[in-house]
């Protein structure tokens, strides 16, 4: 293009040179009106030239700014921290050089990410295709997502301990968009995400494999000046972050693991909440939220449920308190309260992220044998870290405490017991993930360990003297764990990607679970482990989320 330019420039300074000789051989003649006239069209020439030779200055600033090197991104628009298209997108020309010195007929624009526009909104498809098989080496029955709280124990009286799983499915793919707008100076985004690992038939395994399409996420943010608030479904702020308070998965940290109940020890979940954040400055991030509550007693997802006392086990069973199976029965006083602080300096140009959050729950109940009601606060906090010690790779520390924050360690921990007068007493539960993450090329390594501790609180029952409720008491079910652990590694192997085309992503994952119970019957076994291995073949959905 430049070549072209000097060409026309070169042309234009000889015909320059052809007519002002003459004109100073002629300077005592009279004006000729045809020698004024090519004056004219010369000075006209000249200031074309002057704009081309500002605009190629302007081209070759943007040009040299798009050959500065990108960091690295773990992406923004499909749903999965693993490498997925970041790309680069092609400079903008400036009209007048785009019009003066583009080839004709034989330069093609290059193909643009995937965007469908409405008028001044963006909308972007996202999500993958992917198929995945998981090998288990001892059966827990419950899909591709782990069940871990009731990984089987290695004995005769099920068998499913003494018997591997291998299961092939899709359920994980996942689909949506987002759609981002500036209405009156506020960015908005509207997010939608789904999967089809909904609630399943009976026959789904047998023919058609008929998987349900469900709503993960699905949420409005508006965002002015340093505020941002946030209304709908998506993760909870307890959930570690990557950096800042954002709602968008590729800012959230819930692991690169393929298991789609991911990595036990990590606090999250996916409700309903209303989020206000402020962001003081560009390190400095704060959060407030109100998040949907649930008085939960165990025994959903695999985790281990309280004993009731025996008078009121049928007044409090799935109705007051969630015992797995309740929808929405429990009272649920009033919504968790929720606030998180977040630091994101830049260290030798590396970005630390770091986080401190807590929350506060309320537990109400009452007693129709005594007419008594009662009530009780719980609540806990967390500190999480996300370092990028060198270029590329990540260590990362999250710890979670709690006194009735079970239900956010994926349900494998209750809430609170029943005391033997109906009143809730808040059950301490507590968890860590530590690990590291390093990126190199186009490969992902990985590696975690996670843990669960969930304490007992024992009573004794009105009806039987002699009988214990709550959990973690004497001769209590094995079902009701002490520990659940989990030691993780794999990668994620990146084969191309652009957001053109999409990527093709290839991702292993090996897990070693074991947990323990608080008490063990004699001759049982103390302790049930599992082997898993993750093996995926992904597709990402071309497509780039526009910046504002």
């Amino acid at each position: 293009m430049k070549r072209r330019v000097l060409a026309t420039l070169g042309g234009v300074l000889l015909l320059s040179g052809a007519f002002t000789a003459p004109a100073r051989a002629q300077q005592t003649a009279a004006p000729n009106p045809e020698i004024e006239h090519l004056k004219a069209q010369l000075a006209a020439q000249q200031e074309q030239i002057d704009q081309l030779r500002r605009a190629m200055e302007d081209e070759k600033k943007v040009l040299d700014q798009a050959s500065q090197p990108k960091p690295p991104s773990l992406g923004e628009v499909a749903s999965t921290t693993a490498i997925i298209p970041a790309g680069d997108v092609a400079p903008v020309l400036h009209p007048g050089v785009a019009a003066a010195l583009a080839p004709p007929q034989l330069d093609t624009d290059p193909p643009s990410p995937l965007q469908l526009h409405l008028g001044t909104a963006t909308i972007t498809p996202l999500g993958f295709m992917d198929l995945t098989s998981v090998f288990r080496s001892a059966d827990e029955g419950s899909g591709i997502g782990s069940s871990f709280g009731s990984t089987p124990y290695n004995n005769v009286s099920t068998g499913l301990g003494k018997l591997s799983e291998e299961r092939f499915s899709a359920q994980n793919s996942r689909i949506g968009a987002r759609i981002d707008a500036v209405v009156h100076g506020t960015k908005v985004l509207a997010y939608w995400e789904s999967d089809f690992l909904g609630t399943q038939s009976t026959n789904a395994g047998v023919t058609s494999n008929s998987n349900s399409f469900r709503m993960r996420l699905y949420f409005i943010d508006l965002r002015n000046g340093k505020w941002e608030v946030l209304g709908g479904q998506s993760w909870s702020m307890l959930t570690p972050g990557r950096v800042g308070i954002s709602p968008l998965p590729s800012d959230i940290f819930y692991s690169q693991d393929m298991d789609t109940n991911y990595q036990v020890g990590i606090p999250w979940t996916r409700a309903p909440q209303l989020r206000a954040v402020y962001h003081a400055s560009d390190i400095v991030t704060l959060g407030f939220a109100l998040e949907t509550a649930e008085q939960y007693g165990g025994g959903s997802s695999g985790g281990g449920a309280i004993v009731l006392p025996s008078l009121l086990a049928t007044p409090y069973t799935n109705t007051q308190v969630d015992l797995g199976a309740a929808t929405f029965t429990p009272p649920n006083l009033v919504p968790d309260l929720q606030a998180k602080i977040a630091f994101d300096p830049k260290v030798n140009g590396n970005l630390f992220h770091i986080e401190f959050a807590g929350f506060l729950s309320t537990f109400k109940t009452y007693n129709p044998l005594t007419s008594l009601s009662y009530t009780k606060e719980g609540g806990g906090g967390e500190a999480n870290f996300n370092l990028e010690l060198v270029k590329n790779f990540h260590l990362i520390v999250n710890t979670f405490l709690s006194d009735g924050g079970g239900r956010y360690l994926f349900g494998q921990a209750p809430d609170l017991i029943i005391q033997a007068n109906g009143a809730p007493s808040p059950l301490h539960a507590e968890s860590t993930v530590d690990g590291f993450e390093y990126t190199t090329h186009n490969t992902l390594f990985f590696a975690y360990y996670g843990g669960d501790y969930i304490g007992k609180d024992v009573a004794l029952d009105t009806a039987n003297k002699d009988a214990f409720i709550g959990y973690g008491y004497p001769k209590s079910a094995n079902s009701q764990n002490r520990t659940i652990q989990e030691a993780t590694f794999g990668f994620n192997q990146t084969f191309w990607k652009n957001p053109n085309y999409g990527a093709l992503s290839f991702i292993f994952q090996y897990s070693y679970l074991f947990r323990d119970p608080w008490y063990v019957a004699a001759g049982a076994p103390r302790d049930a482990h599992n082997s898993l291995v993750f093996l995926d073949l992904r597709y990402t959905l071309p497509g780039q989320a526009p910046h504002y």
